[in-house]
Protein backbone atom coordinates (compact mmCIF):
# COMPACT_ATOMS: atom_id res chain seq x y z
CA UNK A 1 0.00 0.00 0.00
CA UNK A 2 1.83 2.96 -0.92
CA UNK A 3 2.16 5.73 1.74
CA UNK A 4 -0.28 8.78 1.65
CA UNK A 5 0.15 10.64 4.37
CA UNK A 6 0.13 14.34 4.76
CA UNK A 7 1.83 17.08 6.88
CA UNK A 8 -0.58 16.92 9.39
CA UNK A 9 -0.16 13.09 9.54
CA UNK A 10 3.31 12.87 11.41
CA UNK A 11 3.88 13.97 14.41
CA UNK A 12 7.50 12.37 14.75
CA UNK A 13 8.82 9.88 11.97
CA UNK A 14 11.60 7.57 12.90
CA UNK A 15 14.01 6.35 10.74
CA UNK A 16 15.20 2.49 11.14
CA UNK A 17 13.74 -0.50 12.22
CA UNK A 18 16.57 -1.73 14.60
CA UNK A 19 16.47 -1.88 18.31
CA UNK A 20 17.30 1.93 18.45
CA UNK A 21 14.52 2.69 16.24
CA UNK A 22 12.04 0.96 17.69
CA UNK A 23 12.62 1.96 21.47
CA UNK A 24 12.40 5.36 20.35
CA UNK A 25 9.19 4.70 18.24
CA UNK A 26 7.65 2.85 21.94
CA UNK A 27 8.56 5.53 24.59
CA UNK A 28 7.70 8.72 21.74
CA UNK A 29 4.39 6.67 21.14
CA UNK A 30 4.36 6.25 25.29
CA UNK A 31 4.58 9.52 25.40
CA UNK A 32 1.51 10.29 23.26
CA UNK A 33 3.34 10.86 20.32
CA UNK A 34 1.79 10.48 17.00
CA UNK A 35 5.30 8.31 15.71
CA UNK A 36 5.42 6.93 12.40
CA UNK A 37 8.65 4.30 11.78
CA UNK A 38 10.08 3.26 8.42
CA UNK A 39 12.73 0.65 7.94
CA UNK A 40 14.04 -0.20 4.62
CA UNK A 41 13.98 -4.27 4.79
CA UNK A 42 10.39 -6.02 4.65
CA UNK A 43 10.28 -6.33 8.31
CA UNK A 44 11.63 -4.81 11.96
CA UNK A 45 15.02 -6.01 12.63
CA UNK A 46 15.56 -7.92 9.24
CA UNK A 47 18.25 -10.71 9.22
CA UNK A 48 21.48 -8.64 8.84
CA UNK A 49 20.42 -6.30 11.93
CA UNK A 50 22.75 -5.69 14.24
CA UNK A 51 19.84 -6.03 16.70
CA UNK A 52 18.53 -9.87 15.25
CA UNK A 53 21.12 -12.38 16.71
CA UNK A 54 23.87 -10.97 18.88
CA UNK A 55 24.64 -12.37 22.01
CA UNK A 56 21.80 -10.04 24.14
CA UNK A 57 23.99 -9.00 27.28
CA UNK A 58 22.29 -6.41 29.55
CA UNK A 59 25.63 -5.80 31.16
CA UNK A 60 26.15 -2.07 33.10
CA UNK A 61 28.95 -3.80 35.74
CA UNK A 62 31.31 -3.16 32.27
CA UNK A 63 31.21 0.89 31.93
CA UNK A 64 34.61 0.99 29.96
CA UNK A 65 34.25 2.09 26.52
CA UNK A 66 35.86 -0.12 23.69
CA UNK A 67 38.70 2.34 23.40
CA UNK A 68 40.96 2.22 26.28
CA UNK A 69 44.68 2.18 26.46
CA UNK A 70 46.65 -0.69 24.39
CA UNK A 71 43.74 -2.04 22.39
CA UNK A 72 45.01 -0.48 19.34
CA UNK A 73 48.21 -1.77 19.53
CA UNK A 74 46.57 -4.75 20.04
CA UNK A 75 44.84 -4.45 16.68
CA UNK A 76 47.52 -3.07 15.11
CA UNK A 77 49.63 -6.65 16.05
CA UNK A 78 46.14 -8.51 14.62
CA UNK A 79 45.64 -6.30 11.34
CA UNK A 80 46.70 -9.01 8.79
CA UNK A 81 45.20 -11.75 10.80
CA UNK A 82 41.44 -12.56 9.67
CA UNK A 83 40.99 -14.92 12.71
CA UNK A 84 42.08 -12.36 15.34
CA UNK A 85 39.49 -10.77 17.94
CA UNK A 86 40.10 -7.43 16.09
CA UNK A 87 40.54 -7.51 12.64
CA UNK A 88 41.15 -4.27 10.75
CA UNK A 89 40.97 -5.39 6.77
CA UNK A 90 43.99 -2.68 5.28
CA UNK A 91 42.47 -0.93 1.94
CA UNK A 92 43.15 2.86 1.03
CA UNK A 93 40.00 4.46 2.90
CA UNK A 94 40.56 8.41 4.43
CA UNK A 95 37.52 7.82 6.06
CA UNK A 96 38.65 4.62 8.51
CA UNK A 97 41.99 6.36 8.11
CA UNK A 98 40.19 9.25 10.08
CA UNK A 99 38.27 7.39 12.34
CA UNK A 100 41.40 5.41 13.66
CA UNK A 101 42.98 8.58 14.35
CA UNK A 102 40.14 9.49 16.40
CA UNK A 103 39.94 6.03 18.03
CA UNK A 104 43.57 6.88 18.83
CA UNK A 105 43.00 9.79 20.75
CA UNK A 106 40.24 8.19 22.19
CA UNK A 107 42.44 5.70 23.87
CA UNK A 108 43.78 7.75 26.14
CA UNK A 109 43.72 7.12 30.25
CA UNK A 110 42.23 10.44 30.43
CA UNK A 111 39.78 10.21 27.70
CA UNK A 112 38.78 6.38 28.85
CA UNK A 113 37.87 7.80 32.39
CA UNK A 114 35.57 10.34 31.14
CA UNK A 115 33.84 8.30 28.89
CA UNK A 116 32.86 5.75 32.08
CA UNK A 117 30.26 7.96 34.22
CA UNK A 118 28.52 8.39 31.14
CA UNK A 119 28.35 4.66 30.05
CA UNK A 120 27.67 3.47 33.60
CA UNK A 121 24.66 6.06 33.71
CA UNK A 122 23.46 4.68 30.45
CA UNK A 123 23.90 1.02 31.78
CA UNK A 124 21.96 1.29 35.11
CA UNK A 125 19.12 3.53 33.66
CA UNK A 126 19.13 0.98 30.97
CA UNK A 127 18.61 -1.20 33.88
CA UNK A 128 15.76 -0.04 35.21
CA UNK A 129 14.22 0.12 31.47
CA UNK A 130 14.89 -3.23 31.02
CA UNK A 131 13.09 -4.21 34.03
CA UNK A 132 10.27 -1.67 33.40
CA UNK A 133 9.52 -3.12 29.43
CA UNK A 134 10.66 -6.65 29.92
CA UNK A 135 10.02 -7.67 33.44
CA UNK A 136 6.30 -6.25 34.58
CA UNK A 137 6.11 -4.30 31.09
CA UNK A 138 4.54 -5.19 27.65
CA UNK A 139 7.29 -7.00 26.00
CA UNK A 140 8.14 -11.00 26.29
CA UNK A 141 11.65 -11.06 25.49
CA UNK A 142 13.18 -13.57 27.26
CA UNK A 143 14.82 -11.57 29.65
CA UNK A 144 16.62 -13.31 32.92
CA UNK A 145 17.98 -10.08 35.55
CA UNK A 146 20.05 -13.30 36.59
CA UNK A 147 23.79 -11.76 36.16
CA UNK A 148 26.45 -12.59 34.10
CA UNK A 149 29.53 -15.00 35.01
CA UNK A 150 33.20 -14.40 33.54
CA UNK A 151 35.29 -17.53 33.85
CA UNK A 152 38.96 -17.50 33.35
CA UNK A 153 41.63 -19.88 32.35
CA UNK A 154 44.55 -18.68 34.76
CA UNK A 155 44.98 -17.78 38.20
CA UNK A 156 46.53 -14.28 36.50
CA UNK A 157 43.79 -13.16 34.54
CA UNK A 158 41.44 -14.04 37.32
CA UNK A 159 43.74 -12.04 39.90
CA UNK A 160 43.84 -9.28 37.26
CA UNK A 161 39.72 -8.82 36.94
CA UNK A 162 39.32 -9.22 40.77
CA UNK A 163 41.99 -6.36 40.88
CA UNK A 164 39.75 -4.55 38.38
CA UNK A 165 36.52 -4.72 40.60
CA UNK A 166 37.83 -2.99 43.13
CA UNK A 167 38.21 0.80 42.03
CA UNK A 168 34.62 -0.27 39.86
CA UNK A 169 32.93 -0.41 42.92
CA UNK A 170 34.43 2.43 44.96
CA UNK A 171 33.87 4.77 41.55
CA UNK A 172 30.25 2.99 40.19
CA UNK A 173 29.02 0.58 43.02
CA UNK A 174 29.68 -2.08 40.79
CA UNK A 175 29.03 -5.48 43.21
CA UNK A 176 31.63 -8.25 41.96
CA UNK A 177 32.15 -11.74 43.65
CA UNK A 178 34.70 -13.71 42.96
CA UNK A 179 34.24 -17.61 42.55
CA UNK A 180 36.62 -20.30 42.60
CA UNK A 181 36.94 -22.81 40.72
CA UNK A 182 34.77 -25.17 43.25
CA UNK A 183 31.65 -22.43 42.89
CA UNK A 184 32.00 -22.16 39.61
CA UNK A 185 32.02 -25.65 38.63
CA UNK A 186 28.96 -26.44 40.72
CA UNK A 187 26.88 -23.44 38.64
CA UNK A 188 28.64 -24.35 35.24
CA UNK A 189 28.82 -28.12 35.54
CA UNK A 190 29.99 -28.34 31.88
CA UNK A 191 33.11 -26.09 32.45
CA UNK A 192 36.14 -27.78 31.78
CA UNK A 193 39.15 -28.46 34.43
CA UNK A 194 40.47 -25.70 33.20
CA UNK A 195 38.39 -22.90 34.47
CA UNK A 196 40.29 -21.73 37.63
CA UNK A 197 37.40 -19.12 38.73
CA UNK A 198 35.27 -16.59 37.93
CA UNK A 199 33.59 -13.37 38.20
CA UNK A 200 29.87 -12.57 39.08
CA UNK A 201 28.31 -9.71 38.61
CA UNK A 202 24.84 -10.10 40.00
CA UNK A 203 23.13 -6.98 38.62
CA UNK A 204 23.79 -7.75 34.78
CA UNK A 205 21.60 -9.99 32.80
CA UNK A 206 20.55 -11.38 28.98
CA UNK A 207 17.73 -10.81 26.65
CA UNK A 208 16.66 -12.05 23.07
CA UNK A 209 17.50 -9.66 20.97
CA UNK A 210 15.36 -10.67 18.30
CA UNK A 211 12.86 -11.04 20.53
CA UNK A 212 13.15 -7.88 21.75
CA UNK A 213 13.35 -6.12 19.03
CA UNK A 214 10.29 -7.03 17.25
CA UNK A 215 8.32 -6.65 21.23
CA UNK A 216 9.62 -3.28 21.16
CA UNK A 217 7.82 -2.51 17.49
CA UNK A 218 4.68 -4.50 18.27
CA UNK A 219 4.38 -2.62 21.75
CA UNK A 220 4.50 0.66 19.83
CA UNK A 221 1.95 -0.05 17.50
CA UNK A 222 -0.02 -1.24 20.27
CA UNK A 223 -0.05 2.49 21.93
CA UNK A 224 -0.22 3.94 18.32
CA UNK A 225 2.57 4.06 16.33
CA UNK A 226 2.75 3.07 12.86
CA UNK A 227 5.44 1.08 11.46
CA UNK A 228 6.08 0.75 7.48
CA UNK A 229 8.46 -1.73 6.67
CA UNK A 230 9.94 -1.55 2.86
CA UNK A 231 9.75 2.06 3.32
CA UNK A 232 13.60 3.80 2.74
CA UNK A 233 14.71 7.15 3.32
CA UNK A 234 16.79 8.54 0.08
CA UNK A 235 16.60 11.92 0.82
CA UNK A 236 15.63 15.16 2.55
CA UNK A 237 13.66 18.31 1.86
CA UNK A 238 14.97 20.72 4.07
CA UNK A 239 14.95 25.03 4.44
CA UNK A 240 16.91 26.74 6.76
CA UNK A 241 17.10 25.17 10.55
CA UNK A 242 14.45 22.64 9.80
CA UNK A 243 13.82 19.26 7.80
CA UNK A 244 10.09 19.88 5.84
CA UNK A 245 10.37 15.91 4.65
CA UNK A 246 12.26 13.01 3.83
CA UNK A 247 11.64 11.46 0.63
CA UNK A 248 11.45 7.88 0.60
CA UNK A 249 10.83 4.25 -1.58
CA UNK A 250 7.31 4.90 -1.09
CA UNK A 251 7.12 9.08 -1.59
CA UNK A 252 7.59 12.07 0.37
CA UNK A 253 7.26 11.77 4.30
CA UNK A 254 6.60 15.15 6.08
CA UNK A 255 7.08 15.35 10.08
CA UNK A 256 7.12 17.78 12.80
CA UNK A 257 10.07 15.94 13.99
CA UNK A 258 12.44 13.69 12.25
CA UNK A 259 14.46 10.78 14.76
CA UNK A 260 17.49 9.11 12.47
CA UNK A 261 18.09 5.70 14.35
CA UNK A 262 19.11 3.88 11.25
CA UNK A 263 22.50 2.60 12.92
CA UNK A 264 25.47 2.16 10.54
CA UNK A 265 23.44 3.64 7.69
CA UNK A 266 22.73 6.97 9.94
CA UNK A 267 26.26 8.03 8.70
CA UNK A 268 25.35 7.87 4.50
CA UNK A 269 21.90 9.97 5.39
CA UNK A 270 23.58 12.53 7.66
CA UNK A 271 25.70 13.74 4.66
CA UNK A 272 22.79 14.52 2.92
CA UNK A 273 21.74 16.68 5.29
CA UNK A 274 25.39 18.45 5.95
CA UNK A 275 26.08 16.61 9.35
CA UNK A 276 28.97 14.22 9.68
CA UNK A 277 28.57 11.16 11.89
CA UNK A 278 31.51 9.28 11.95
CA UNK A 279 30.45 5.73 11.97
CA UNK A 280 32.54 2.48 11.05
CA UNK A 281 30.57 -0.37 10.37
CA UNK A 282 32.02 -3.21 12.71
CA UNK A 283 30.89 -6.67 11.82
CA UNK A 284 30.29 -9.24 14.85
CA UNK A 285 29.34 -13.01 14.68
CA UNK A 286 27.80 -15.13 16.29
CA UNK A 287 26.71 -19.15 16.17
CA UNK A 288 24.49 -20.88 17.67
CA UNK A 289 24.55 -24.58 18.76
CA UNK A 290 22.39 -27.15 21.03
CA UNK A 291 23.12 -26.44 24.73
CA UNK A 292 25.17 -28.86 26.20
CA UNK A 293 24.15 -30.42 29.63
CA UNK A 294 25.34 -28.67 32.21
CA UNK A 295 25.70 -25.27 30.86
CA UNK A 296 22.75 -23.24 32.76
CA UNK A 297 19.61 -22.47 31.01
CA UNK A 298 19.22 -19.50 32.98
CA UNK A 299 22.49 -17.59 32.93
CA UNK A 300 25.00 -15.95 30.51
CA UNK A 301 28.82 -16.13 30.42
CA UNK A 302 31.93 -14.16 29.45
CA UNK A 303 34.72 -15.45 28.15
CA UNK A 304 37.72 -12.94 28.29
CA UNK A 305 40.44 -15.16 27.64
CA UNK A 306 38.56 -16.88 24.51
CA UNK A 307 37.02 -13.60 23.35
CA UNK A 308 33.51 -14.58 23.39
CA UNK A 309 30.03 -14.33 25.13
CA UNK A 310 27.89 -17.51 26.08
CA UNK A 311 24.27 -16.57 25.92
CA UNK A 312 21.64 -19.75 26.82
CA UNK A 313 18.48 -19.61 24.65
CA UNK A 314 16.14 -22.23 25.10
CA UNK A 315 17.56 -25.43 23.68
CA UNK A 316 20.31 -23.56 22.23
CA UNK A 317 23.54 -21.91 23.18
CA UNK A 318 25.35 -18.66 21.47
CA UNK A 319 28.58 -17.88 20.98
CA UNK A 320 29.41 -14.32 19.80
CA UNK A 321 32.21 -12.24 19.32
CA UNK A 322 34.74 -10.69 16.79
CA UNK A 323 35.14 -6.95 16.00
CA UNK A 324 35.73 -6.91 12.10
CA UNK A 325 36.21 -3.74 10.20
CA UNK A 326 36.02 -4.53 6.85
CA UNK A 327 33.63 -1.98 5.74
CA UNK A 328 29.96 -1.92 4.30
CA UNK A 329 29.81 -5.21 3.42
CA UNK A 330 28.12 -8.84 4.81
CA UNK A 331 30.57 -11.66 3.66
CA UNK A 332 31.17 -14.13 6.32
CA UNK A 333 35.02 -15.25 7.07
CA UNK A 334 34.27 -18.81 8.12
CA UNK A 335 38.13 -18.33 10.06
CA UNK A 336 36.61 -15.79 11.95
CA UNK A 337 33.75 -18.20 12.92
CA UNK A 338 35.90 -20.91 13.31
CA UNK A 339 38.51 -18.92 16.00
CA UNK A 340 35.14 -18.21 17.79
CA UNK A 341 34.20 -22.35 18.28
CA UNK A 342 37.91 -22.38 19.30
CA UNK A 343 38.29 -19.68 21.87
CA UNK A 344 35.09 -21.34 23.81
CA UNK A 345 36.37 -24.83 23.32
CA UNK A 346 38.57 -23.95 25.69
CA UNK A 347 36.25 -23.51 27.98
CA UNK A 348 33.37 -26.33 27.47
CA UNK A 349 34.19 -29.84 25.77
CA UNK A 350 32.55 -30.92 22.20
CA UNK A 351 32.15 -26.90 21.16
CA UNK A 352 34.33 -27.29 18.17
CA UNK A 353 32.54 -30.13 16.58
CA UNK A 354 28.42 -29.42 18.12
CA UNK A 355 26.23 -28.86 14.97
CA UNK A 356 25.47 -25.01 14.03
CA UNK A 357 21.83 -24.33 14.31
CA UNK A 358 22.32 -21.05 13.56
CA UNK A 359 24.70 -18.59 12.19
CA UNK A 360 24.92 -14.77 11.97
CA UNK A 361 26.53 -11.93 11.39
CA UNK A 362 26.03 -8.25 11.76
CA UNK A 363 27.76 -5.09 11.35
CA UNK A 364 27.35 -2.27 14.43
CA UNK A 365 27.67 1.42 13.86
CA UNK A 366 30.98 2.22 15.56
CA UNK A 367 32.32 5.62 16.98
CA UNK A 368 35.83 6.97 17.58
CA UNK A 369 35.20 7.38 21.32
CA UNK A 370 32.99 4.23 21.88
CA UNK A 371 30.34 6.43 22.94
CA UNK A 372 26.95 6.50 21.25
CA UNK A 373 25.14 9.71 19.31
CA UNK A 374 22.28 10.93 20.90
CA UNK A 375 20.50 14.64 20.61
CA UNK A 376 19.80 17.66 18.64
CA UNK A 377 22.48 18.20 16.48
CA UNK A 378 23.27 21.95 16.23
CA UNK A 379 22.22 22.55 12.73
CA UNK A 380 18.39 21.42 12.95
CA UNK A 381 16.12 22.19 15.29
CA UNK A 382 13.73 19.33 14.38
CA UNK A 383 15.93 16.69 14.28
CA UNK A 384 17.34 14.28 16.76
CA UNK A 385 20.06 11.66 16.02
CA UNK A 386 20.34 8.45 17.94
CA UNK A 387 22.88 6.07 16.91
CA UNK A 388 26.70 4.96 17.45
CA UNK A 389 25.88 2.49 20.14
CA UNK A 390 28.57 0.34 19.06
CA UNK A 391 28.94 -3.00 20.24
CA UNK A 392 26.16 -2.05 23.11
CA UNK A 393 22.91 -1.35 21.29
CA UNK A 394 20.76 -4.39 22.89
CA UNK A 395 21.77 -2.82 26.06
CA UNK A 396 20.94 0.71 25.04
CA UNK A 397 18.22 0.55 23.12
CA UNK A 398 15.55 0.92 25.95
CA UNK A 399 17.28 3.87 27.47
CA UNK A 400 18.29 5.25 23.95
CA UNK A 401 14.05 5.30 23.39
CA UNK A 402 13.32 7.06 26.69
CA UNK A 403 15.94 9.76 26.29
CA UNK A 404 14.75 10.43 22.83
CA UNK A 405 11.22 11.10 24.18
CA UNK A 406 12.63 13.63 26.95
CA UNK A 407 14.39 15.16 24.17
CA UNK A 408 11.82 15.80 21.71
CA UNK A 409 9.27 16.62 24.27
CA UNK A 410 11.71 19.29 26.08
CA UNK A 411 12.11 17.69 29.24
CA UNK A 412 15.10 17.19 31.25
CA UNK A 413 17.32 13.84 29.91
CA UNK A 414 17.60 10.87 32.70
CA UNK A 415 21.03 11.21 31.30
CA UNK A 416 23.15 13.79 31.14
CA UNK A 417 23.83 13.69 27.17
CA UNK A 418 27.34 16.62 27.35
CA UNK A 419 29.38 13.71 26.34
CA UNK A 420 26.85 12.17 23.95
CA UNK A 421 26.48 15.45 21.03
CA UNK A 422 26.00 14.54 17.71
CA UNK A 423 28.59 17.35 16.30
CA UNK A 424 31.45 16.33 19.08
CA UNK A 425 33.83 14.64 16.22
CA UNK A 426 33.72 17.98 14.19
CA UNK A 427 35.17 17.15 10.92
CA UNK A 428 35.72 13.53 11.48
Amino acid sequence: MLVTKSVSDVDVLVLGGGIIGVSCAYYLARAGREVTLIERDEAVCPVGASSYANAGLVMPSDPYPLPSPGVLGQGMKWLLDSSSPLYIRPRPSPALARWLLGFAGASRESRMRRGMPVLRALGVEGLKAFDEVCGSGPVEAGYKHTGILSLYLTDAALDAAAAGAAPLKESFGVEAQIWDSARVHERVPAALPDVVGGVFTAEDGHVDPLKLTRGMARAAEDLGATVLPTTEAIGFARAGRRLNGVMTTRGMLRAETVVLAAGVWSGRLARGLGVSLPLQPAKGYSLTVPRPEGVPADLALYLPEGHACVTPFGGGLRFAGTLELSGMNDRVLVNRVAAIRRGAGRYFAGVETAPTTALWRGLRPMTPDGLPMVGRPAAYDNLVIATGHNMNGIMYGPVTGKLVAEVVDGREPSVDLTLLKPERFGIL
